[in-house]
Formats: C-alpha cells, sequence, structure tokens
C-alpha cells in the first residue's frame, strides 16, 4: 500500500518488477500524485486486486503491461477527480480472465471508443461519475461482457447502441439525463434494470409483448407440444431442446423464462401506454382540435373585422372565443404530440412531462379553462342584471365597467395557470400535463381550490338564469324582445357547457380529496369527450348558427367585393 505521502509526483516505469508474488497494489490519498509512467505495473501475475483512490493524477494510468493470471481481478479507481478521458484499450493486456471494474466518483467526461477492448467484463461500476457525459458508441467493441452495468448518478444521456447485448443487470438510478434508452434488441438478455424513470420500464414491458406477438404468430399451438408429438428418433432429446432447436426466438416464452426485473413501476398516473392511450380518442382528438380551432378563428375574425359597434355581449364574446381557442390549441399539442411518439412514448415521456411543451400546454389548457367558466359566469350575471333591470337605464352596465371585470379574469386565469409552473402542484404529473399533483398540501389545496370556485359559478351561473326565466315569464316585468331571445340563446350555451363539466368536475373533486373513483387511462377518455365540448360548442351554438354572424358575414364579404371593384376602377385606364 501506498498512501498519505505529500512528495511522491510520480511512480515510474517497471516500478513493481520482479514482484511476482504481489497480490495486491492500493495507491490512495496521494494528492501530490501527477503521472504513473507506462509500463509501472508490469508482469503481476498473480495480481487481484489493483486500487488507485484520492489521487491528483491527470492521465488514466496505463495497465497493458500486467499481465495477471489470476481467475479474476478487481480494479478500483476512484475519486481521481483531474481524469477525464480514459482512452482507447486502456486495459488490454491488464488479464484474460474476468475483471471486475469499479470506475467511481472521478472526473471523467469522456470514455472513448475500444476502451475496454480486450477484456473479459463481469462488473463494471461507473458510478457517482457526476460529469461523466459520453460512452461512445464502440467503447465495448473488442470486448466480452459487461454482464452488470452501473451508471447511476452520472451525466449521461444515452447508452451505446452496441456491446450491451450481454447485460444482465442494468443500473442508472438518478441519471436524470439519460431520458432514452438503447434499441431493446441489444438488451436482449437483460434480467435485471434499476432506472431512473418509470416509463423506461415500460419499454420492456411493451418490447417483450411485441416479441411475443411476433414470434407466437401462426405459432400460437408449438407451447402445447407433449412428447408424443417428438419424432421417435428424438425420443431422448427433451422438450426444451426440441423448442430451441427447432424455433430458438421461442424459447423465452414457451419456457416460461422471466421478463425483465424493472424499478421503479409504473404508477397509477402513468401506466404503460401512448400518450392518448385508445386509438379512437386520437380521432376524436383531431376532430374536436379541427373545429374548435377553426370555429373560434371564425367567430374572433368576424367579431373584430366587423364594422359594427363593439357591444358588450359581443365584447364578452371575444373573451370567450379567445379562451376556447386556446383550449383548441392545447388539444392540438397533445394531438402532435401523440402522433410523434405514438407506439413509442416510453422513450419521449421524460422529455415530454419535465420539458417546456407539457408545460406549455398545461398553461394553455387552465388558463383556457378559467378563462372560460369566467367568462360565462360574468355573461350570465351580465344577462341577469340586464333583464332584471330593463327598465332602470340608470343602472344599465357600462363598458368599462366589463373591460375592468375581464381585466380581473384574465389576472386571475394567468395566475391559476402560473401556479404549476412555480411549483404549487405540477403539469408533469401525467402525460395529458394537467395539474394532477396533489403530494404537497398545498398542491392539493389549489386543487380543490380551483375545482370548488368552477362548481361555484356553475351555481352562479344557475342563480342568474333562474332568475331571467322568472323575469321573462313575469307578465308585470317588462323586458326587451331583444333581451328575452339573447336569454334563451345564452341559457342553451351556459347549460350545456357546465353540463359536459359536470362530470368532471364530480371525479376530478374525489381524485383531489384521494379517493379516486376511475383510473388515468379512464380519465382521458372522460377528458376527451367532455373536457374540450365547451371550445367546440361554444363558437357554433351562439356565433356561427346565428343571424346576427350571417349579417356580419354577407357585411363583410359586401364590402370585400367593394374594395375588389375599386381595385378594378383604378386599374382600368
Amino acid at each position: 500500500e501506498i498512501s498519505q505521502s505529500d512528495c511522491i509526483a510520480q511512480i515510474r516505469r517497471r516500478a513493481f518488477l520482479s514482484l511476482h508474488s504481489l497480490a495486491q497494489i492500493s495507491v490512495r490519498n496521494i494528492n501530490s500524485l501527477r503521472l504513473i509512467e507506462k509500463e509501472a505495473f508490469t508482469d503481476l501475475p498473480r495480481l487481484e486486486h489493483l486500487s488507485i483512490s484520492n489521487t491528483g493524477l491527470i492521465h488514466f494510468p496505463d495497465f497493458t503491461t500486467v499481465s495477471s493470471l489470476a481467475a479474476s481481478i478487481i480494479l478500483e479507481i476512484a475519486d481521481n477527480m483531474r481524469i477525464e478521458i480514459i482512452p482507447a484499450n486502456s486495459f488490454q493486456g491488464i488479464t484474460e480472465e474476468c475483471v471486475d471494474m469499479n470506475l467511481v466518483r472521478n472526473g471523467f467526461r469522456t470514455i472513448r471508443s475500444h476502451a475496454f477492448n480486450g477484456t473479459k467484463l463481469n462488473t463494471l461500476v461507473l458510478r457517482d461519475n457526476k460529469h461523466l457525459r459520453l460512452i461512445q458508441e464502440d467503447a465495448f467493441e473488442g470486448a466480452a461482457g459487461p454482464t452488470v452495468l452501473d451508471v447511476s448518478s452520472t451525466a449521461l444521456s444515452s447508452l451505446p447502441a452496441k456491446g450491451l447485448r450481454q447485460v444482465r443487470t442494468l443500473k442508472a438510478t438518478s441519471t436524470f439525463a439519460l431520458k432514452t434508452l438503447p434499441p431493446l434488441e441489444n438488451l436482449a438478455d437483460l434480467l435485471e434494470a434499476e432506472l431512473t424513470y418509470p416509463s423506461h420500464c415500460c419499454a420492456f414491458h411493451t418490447w417483450r409483448r411485441q416479441q411475443r406477438e411476433n414470434s407466437l404468430k401462426n405459432l400460437s399451438e408449438l407451447c402445447d407440444l407433449n412428447t408424443n408429438e417428438i419424432e421417435p428418433a428424438a425420443e431422448d432429446i427433451s422438450l426444451a431442446d426440441y423448442i430451441n432447436f427447432q424455433y430458438p426466438e421461442l424459447d423465452f416464452y414457451c419456457l416460461n423464462n422471466p421478463f425483465v426485473k424493472c424499478t421503479p413501476k409504473p404508477d397509477a398516473f402513468n401506466p404503460c401506454e401512448d400518450l392518448l392511450g385508445f386509438a379512437f380518442l386520437r380521432s376524436l382528438t383531431w376532430l374536436i382540435t379541427v373545429c374548435a380551432v377553426t370555429g373560434n378563428l371564425a367567430v374572433l375574425v368576424m367579431l373584430l373585422a366587423s364594422h359594427r359597434k363593439i357591444t358588450i355581449s359581443r365584447f364578452l364574446m371575444c373573451n370567450l372565443a379567445l379562451a376556447d381557442l386556446c383550449m383548441g390549441l392545447y388539444l392540438m399539442l397533445i394531438a402532435f404530440m401523440d402522433y410523434h411518439s405514438r407506439h413509442q412514448y416510453y422513450n419521449h415521456a421524460t422529455d415530454w412531462q419535465t420539458g417546456p411543451g407539457c408545460g406549455a400546454a398545461g398553461f394553455l389548457t387552465v388558463f383556457a379553462c378559467e378563462l372560460s367558466v369566467y367568462t360565462l359566469t360574468v355573461i350570465s350575471l351580465e344577462r341577469w342584471h340586464t333583464i332584471t333591470n330593463a327598465m332602470r337605464v340608470n343602472k344599465r352596465l357600462r363598458m368599462r365597467h366589463m373591460v375592468l371585470t375581464m381585466g380581473a379574469g384574465w389576472g386571475f386565469s394567468l395566475l391559476v395557470a402560473l401556479l404549476p409552473l412555480v411549483g404549487v402542484s405540477s403539469y408533469s404529473k401525467v402525460s395529458i400535463c394537467l395539474p394532477m399533483d396533489i403530494d404537497g398540501l398545498g398542491s392539493q389545496l389549489y386543487v380543490v381550490a380551483v375545482l370548488i370556485l368552477n362548481v361555484v359559478a356553475f351555481l352562479v351561473v344557475c342563480y342568474c338564469y333562474l332568475g331571467i326565466y322568472l323575469s321573462v315569464r313575469n307578465p308585470e316585468h317588462a323586458t326587451r324582445h331583444g333581451d328575452t331571445k339573447i336569454a334563451k340563446r345564452m341559457a342553451v350555451l351556459i347549460f350545456t357547457d357546465f353540463v359536459c363539466m359536470a362530470p368532471i368536475s364530480f371525479f376530478a373533486i374525489s381524485a383531489a380529496l384521494r379517493m379516486p373513483l376511475i383510473t388515468v387511462s379512464h380519465s382521458k377518455i372522460l377528458l376527451i369527450l367532455f373536457y374540450p365540448i365547451n371550445s367546440l360548442c361554444n363558437p357554433f351554438l351562439y356565433t356561427l348558427f346565428t343571424r346576427a354572424f350571417r349579417k356580419d358575414v354577407f357585411l363583410l364579404l359586401r364590402r370585400c367585393s367593394c374594395c375588389s371593384s375599386s381595385v378594378e376602377l383604378c386599374r382600368s385606364p
């Protein structure tokens, strides 16, 4: 053992020459050590353990002349923070037998191609190399193994596609940059995996299922073979040998070999499925998206392009159309991501749910939902106030009142949508980017409060329209015919919206109180069927199917026609 010396700057060539019986070398706690010369470890046939830890080495040591004949050797390189690269052929010649490598807590940044060339790797531990970002594609070229690979707590963003076929145990916990796995065909012998993200365990589940389906296609009865079906000349051959010889690809399934034991297991919030989960939801999502976006864009264009005076009703409908357009954009983001990650969502889940895309989608949908609910409530209150005070001119609402009211609504909606981005609940809990995180008390209170406010808004709307109904039915109460018509149309609009939201509110509140009644997979159906229906129906119920809208379209087309005629006149000689 060489340790705790401040005067050793290098270990010279052939420093251990002729020490043929030496079984263990330990070089540790020598911060002054900068260099171990080539061939410093030469001709050590009985060496079983070599450790170099906590030194000031700048370059990776040379082990090519160790030539150990021991049945196995343990190599430990630890806490050498100045070594940044493991070069090619670094371990060639250390031994022709098995080697266990513990290369932990170093300053490694890159492991070069052919770094492990010429070795029989049993265990390779690269744990806690915080700066390790790259293992080059051919790093394991020329090596046998490893059977155990540990890259936990590193900065790796990918694993090499080559050289991992013999890995039986893969450990990659706290490897947060590792968001995609290599092709699973290259991990064919894997039995156990300890990973960072639950979605990666879905990869093995999905791959094994696909392999089973492909292998058993048109051969579903093969596993039911009995000994009578085996040829007499091969009676001494076992069923296992027969299957392995005739159909080696079925060996895994027919002989009941275990699946990959993988942790962390997918939870209730992130089941092993595509983003939208069900095939029919994809078509439905695209249909609702197209209708919601085009419908609300048409409403906005017509209301803003019209030369008619902006009334309170038109102003409120502009706000409602904008909110519903945001909901359509949210659905578009979800639909595009589902298309992009179809059948391989496990490789995109982490990037999507922790990235800016899911945050933007979540912000859009919460902002749209709250602004829509708020605007519908204001519309109801405005109609109720106008109709019940029809004969009191001094009590009519002014545009400035509505501008201030909607300004407050925008501020409230923005605040509610921003809170999950700053740690109050989270949009990254589920694939559809809704704030379903209720782990902390603050997050739970946030979700419950938002849901209760939506229920209160519904009750306010019910109260307003009950008052409107009674006013319209009262023969002693004078109302304008236009107000009555608008009230009826608004009633259809409001009740359609809130009837659609009722099941969502019910199931969401039960889940927020930690008493979920349906799974996340089933909630996707509920959300796609009911959640965006408001955005789909609002423009058609209130604007696109009304006489006023048709009149606006006619006037706009007429104005465009006049403009075209004027241009033609100007062009005439």
